[in-house]
C-alpha cells in the first residue's frame, strides 16, 4: 500500500478544470496505474480526497495498492519542471502494520453520509432510496453509527468542555450530538455533475448525460482503535459511498 501527496497548482487552467469536475478527477486518478484499479470489494481499492490548506493550498491524496505515476497530472495540474519531486509517496504498509489496539490519533475523513428512505406515497414493496444526510447532527450520527464496524471509536469530550462550550437544546434538553465528541465537521458541501456516457468509439463527450448528486461532507477528529483488522480495511477499502468522487478515504495522524 501507499499514500501519496500531490500539490494542486491553482494557477493553472487544467488544474481548475479538474478541481471543478469529480468525474475528471476520479479518471485522472485512475489514469496514474497500469493496470486499472480493482473495485472487486476484496482487496484494496484507489481512494482519492482533496485537501484545503493554509494560503489556497490545494492537495490531492490518493491511498492506493500500487505506487503512481503522476507524471500527467504534473503536466496538467502542477509544475512540470519538477518532475516526479512534484508529489510524495509513502510506504503505507509498514504504517499500517504498526498501529495498535488502543492507539489514539487524530483522524481526518470526506465521506457522503446518506441513509435509505421510502416515501409514504412508495407503493407496498417498493425499494428505498439514498437520500443524503443534510445536517450536522445527522452527519455526526452517520459516523457513530458506523465507527464499531470501521474498527474504531470517536473520543469523547471532557464533561466540563461539554456543559460549558454548548447550549442544551430547548426542546429535549440535552446537549446537541455534535458537541459531545471530538469532531468538527466542515467542507460540507452538496455535489451535482453530469456523468457523461458516449455514443460510440472516438466521440468524445457525444453521448447523453446523466446526473450525479450527494452530499460531501469532512471529519476532523479524534480516534481511538478498537479493532486493528477492521481499522486497516477502513484505511484501505474507505467508508461510505461515492468513492470514485473523492469520499471514503480516512487518514491518521500523530496526536499533538
Amino acid at each position: 500500500m501507499y499514500l501519496t501527496r500531490f500539490r494542486v497548482n491553482t494557477g493553472r487552467s487544467g488544474a481548475r478544470a479538474l478541481l471543478a469536475s469529480p468525474q475528471r478527477l476520479h479518471g485522472a486518478v485512475d489514469m496514474a496505474f497500469p493496470e486499472p484499479p480493482s473495485r472487486d470489494g476484496g482487496s484494496p481499492r484507489v481512494l482519492w480526497r482533496l485537501d484545503q490548506a493554509p494560503a489556497n493550498r490545494v492537495d490531492l491524496l490518493i491511498s492506493s495498492p500500487g505506487r503512481p505515476d503522476l507524471t500527467h497530472l504534473a503536466e496538467q495540474a502542477g509544475w512540470p519542471s519538477l518532475g516526479a519531486q512534484g508529489w510524495t509517496t509513502f510506504s503505507y504498509g509498514d504504517f499500517l502494520d504498526g498501529l495498535v489496539v488502543g492507539g489514539e490519533w487524530a483522524f481526518r475523513l470526506t465521506a457522503n453520509p446518506v441513509h435509505h428512505i421510502r416515501l409514504e406515497t412508495d407503493p407496498v414493496g417498493a425499494r428505498t432510496k439514498r437520500a443524503a444526510h443534510v445536517t450536522v447532527g445527522h452527519q455526526v450520527k452517520w459516523l457513530l453509527d458506523r465507527q464499531e464496524q470501521a474498527g474504531f471509536e470517536v473520543l469523547p469530550r471532557e464533561r466540563a468542555a461539554v456543559e460549558d462550550g454548548t447550549a442544551k437544546d430547548a426542546e429535549t434538553g440535552e446537549v446537541p450530538v455534535q458537541w459531545r465528541y471530538q469532531l468538527v465537521l466542515h467542507d460540507r458541501t452538496p455535489v451535482r455533475f453530469s456523468r457523461r456516457t458516449e455514443r460510440s468509439k472516438g466521440q468524445r463527450n457525444a453521448g447523453s448525460g446523466t446526473d450525479v448528486r450527494f452530499t460531501r461532507a469532512t471529519f476532523d477528529g479524534r480516534l481511538r482503535i478498537t479493532d486493528l483488522a477492521a481499522l486497516r480495511r477502513t484505511l484501505t477499502h474507505g467508508m461510505g459511498k461515492s468513492k470514485a468522487y473523492g469520499c471514503g478515504l480516512m487518514t491518521l495522524a500523530p496526536v499533538r
